[in-house]
């Protein structure tokens, strides 16, 4: 299903340049449901394009660099098409146009464009706003260059952006769910496989309500590296029991808890935490099949628990967002969805109820931490395009 043009992205470019573009792409931000940090670990993910999107609108131009405007940053960039595009400037948006630049420079011919970029997305809030910016970029600028590839190698052109430019160790999750999400479907993705394995329905009567934290979530300066460094370290001490074992993809419970005296006490709770999240992504899709929506929510609960007691990527804010969670009605389950480090949590509420929870979770968290929340509701969107 592809998305309605946004025409007033077309009227945008047309007002700040005086002409339509030729291309314009868009791609949307992503809800880990669950499967926290398993992506990396080789593992299984269950998550969603949302209906909130970053759009791209890009026309070729004779010139000697390349315009681009961000209306929300409200600034324009120009950017050289030689080496100094490898130039990263600390804190800039810019550099991610760049990384896929650099990308795109070594499989085609760049050439000079004007561009303009607008975003649904919240920046910083663990939605993945980096990936629907680098997606929706590779497909207007790849469209625009005449480079073609598959879908799978679109999502690893994105992730070598973050890995190699913006020098995040970071898997595939955020770009595979941009560009492989269907509307009012959730993704699981096998990233041994680098495969979308399965579909499940979301159920009609249930929504997603997004709170931001409004604590900032940059994986680039938090601690996601070292965490991806603790999981390698706990793969590498469990291997020398069990010979078979690769990624903690392939550790059991029982194995871990094998290896629990030989594994360095942190490395072991990073890994328990990668491990029982596999279980959930297996449980949370049969309780859907089952049509057992609340027993669905109560692994968005163990979820969080596990990321806060074991992987600690979550932060106080986090964790009082789903504790409080639990009495406002309407709300099954809740958890920080993404890197974590602060961002955004994801509270299943019927949809009925949507409105009032979304505005009663707000005031309360208003109240005991002085910060106004981001709150709204988030349907599942379909994966990026170009038109």
């Amino acid at each position: 299903m592809a998305l309605a043009p946004k025409t007033n992205l077309k009227d945008k470019f047309h007002s700040l340049y005086g002409v339509d573009p030729d291309v314009m792409a868009y791609a949307p931000g992503r809800i880990e449901i669950l499967g926290n940090h398993t992506d990396y670990n080789e593992g299984l993910v269950l998550s969603s394009a949302t209906d909130l999107y970053t759009y791209v609108a890009v026309k070729e131009c004779k010139s000697n660099s390349a315009k681009i405007h961000s209306f929300d940053m409200a600034n324009t960039e120009e950017l050289k098409l030689d080496d100094s595009l490898k130039v990263k400037i600390p804190g800039k948006w810019s550099n991610y146009i760049k990384g896929v630049l650099l990308e795109l420079g070594r499989l085609g011919k760049l050439t000079p464009f004007k561009a303009v970029i607008y975003s649904e997305v919240p920046l910083s809030a663990g939605m993945s706003s980096s990936a629907a910016l680098e997606v929706s970029s590779c497909f207007a600028f790849g469209k625009l260059f005449g480079i073609e590839l598959d879908k799978k190698e679109w999502a690893k052109l994105g992730q070598r952006v973050e890995n190699n430019y913006m020098g995040l160790k970071s898997g595939l999750l955020d770009q595979f769910s941009s560009i492989y999400g269907e509307k009012d479907t959730l993704i699981l993705c096998d990233f041994r496989k680098i495969e979308v394995i399965d579909k499940v329905k979301f159920p009609s009567d249930y929504v997603f309500v997004i709170v931001n934290s409004m604590i900032k979530h940059n994986l680039v300066e938090s601690d996601y590296n070292l965490r991806r460094e603790s999981c390698e370290r706990a793969a590498a001490s469990i291997q020398k029991k069990f010979p078979e074992v690769m990624k903690l993809r392939d550790v059991t419970p029982e194995m871990l808890e094998e290896c629990r005296g030989t594994v360095d006490f942190t490395d072991y709770k990073r890994a328990a935490h990668v491990v029982s999240e596999g279980d959930l992504v297996i449980k949370g899709i049969e309780a859907l099949r089952k049509g057992d929506i609340k027993l669905f929510g109560s692994y968005l609960y163990a979820s969080h628990a596990s990321s806060k007691v074991n992987f600690e990527n979550s932060c106080p804010e986090l964790d009082f967002l789903v504790e409080v969670s639990r009495s406002i009605p309407g709300c099954i389950g809740a958890r920080l969805s993404g890197g974590g480090f602060g961002g955004i949590s994801i509270h299943l509420v019927k949809k009925e109820m949507a409105d009032d929870y979304r505005k009663r979770i707000a005031v309360a968290y208003k109240t005991q931490t002085g910060k106004e929340p981001q709150t709204f509701v988030c349907g599942v969107g379909c994966g990026a395009g170009v038109y």
